[in-house]
């Protein structure tokens, strides 16, 4: 394998889509072959420590001088130079895409892009963008789609691009190792569990979750499963407005806001809860490409609830390893939920399938190799 710089603006600790990516993506591959540029973020020299691959952190931008991204360019230029690299993977088509662009034109140093969903918007958004999208897309050596629906989205915006590879973002490997029963039963007792029905939803606090549509429906939920809790990992921009409608929904005793959480963290409430629920739906600017998080459920025997949107249902295969609902036809949220809660066989039943599914066809290992 070609030596690699893997230019990434969201990797862990910060906790998302993206950072579990390109941390799976740099786990899997060759670590004396692999390069990762990531942001100066809290607890990153500390991560950085644990993995064996070379991690160089820096502040990409510039406050005060245009085009920010310079900065950035001559960060990874003289990465490029000092640790001999040949090839590029880029995450954040803008800007790192200019970047990239740039390295390749004077170094001849060929890059691969990694589109995963609402960077495409981004960068389409206006006339100007869109052709310089469509430039990095036409000038790379390979264009990797996070699933056929961002793929054939990508074609109809790039006519004639005959570079483009879907690979599916995973579970990482923990997913599939089941924790000690005991650190369940723990946490169960600590977060005062015991007897509970338990609905989780691991996402951002962010417009196309479904949150505000969950909340609204939850009194109807509790009607048929009154002994139910939802916990709730995850951080964003709409968190107050989120905490507010629990608050005017008098939900307190039901809802358990447990904020950001390191992505080794996240298996054993997996295994703690009952139900997946995370009800996608399109919104003003984008839609979920995919949606590794409910590949994550299936890889811990966990059914979910999906709202049907995008990528989704590459994901979530209907009546098989889960329920894909309209998220605005309210009965059908509401008996998907309520019926997986309280028919426990149905339940282990789809999350067997949702386990064998992601065991058989969605492992970093298997996906890797469409690059190397």
């Amino acid at each position: 394998m070609q030596k690699t710089l893997l230019i990434t603006l969201e990797y862990p600790p910060i906790v998302g889509g993206i950072a579990s990516y390109t941390y799976n993506l740099a786990k899997h591959l060759p670590a004396e072959r692999v390069v990762v540029y990531a942001p100066k973020v809290l607890g990153g020299s500390e991560f950085d420590q644990i993995n064996p691959w070379k991690t160089y952190r820096y502040k990409p931008y510039w406050s005060f001088l245009w085009p920010q991204w310079l900065r950035l360019f001559w960060q990874v230029r003289k990465i490029v130079k000092q640790e001999k690299i040949e090839q590029i993977y880029v995450n954040h088509v803008l800007p790192v895409g200019y970047v990239a662009y740039l390295i390749k034109k004077f170094w001849r140093v060929p890059y691969t892009l990694f589109l995963h969903g609402t960077d495409i918007n981004l960068a389409t958004a206006t006339s100007g963008k869109r052709k310089k999208f469509i430039r990095l897309c036409r000038s790379a050596f390979l264009v990797v789609a996070n699933s056929q629906f961002m793929k054939d989205k990508l074609s109809s915006l790039v006519e004639n691009l005959p570079n483009i590879q879907v690979v599916y973002p995973c579970p990482g490997d923990e997913f599939f190792n089941p924790p000690v029963p005991a650190e369940i039963e723990h946490l169960r007792s600590q977060l005062a569990l015991n007897g509970k029905k338990v609905i989780l939803t691991v996402a951002r606090l962010a417009e196309g979750k479904g949150y505000p549509h969950l909340i609204r429906l939850l009194p109807q939920i509790l009607n048929k499963v009154p002994n139910l809790v939802w916990l709730i990992i995850g951080d964003g921009s709409k968190k107050k407005v989120i905490m507010e409608m629990v608050q005017k929904n008098n939900l307190q005793n039901v809802v358990r806001w447990l904020g950001q959480m390191p992505y080794n963290e996240l298996p054993k409430y997996y295994h703690l809860a009952d139900l997946f629920v995370l009800l996608t739906h399109k919104d003003e600017t984008a839609e979920e490409g995919w949606g590794t998080v409910f590949l994550e459920a299936g890889a811990t025997g966990l059914p979910v609830v999906a709202g049907r949107v995008g990528g989704v249902e590459e994901v979530v295969e209907n009546l098989k390893n889960g329920l894909l609902v309209d998220i605005y036809q309210d009965m059908s949220v509401v008996s998907a939920v309520a019926d997986l809660l309280r028919e426990k066989e149905y339940a282990l039943t789809m999350g067997e399938t949702g386990r064998a599914r992601a065991t058989d066809e969605f492992r970093w290992e298997k996906q890797v190799k469409k690059l190397v």
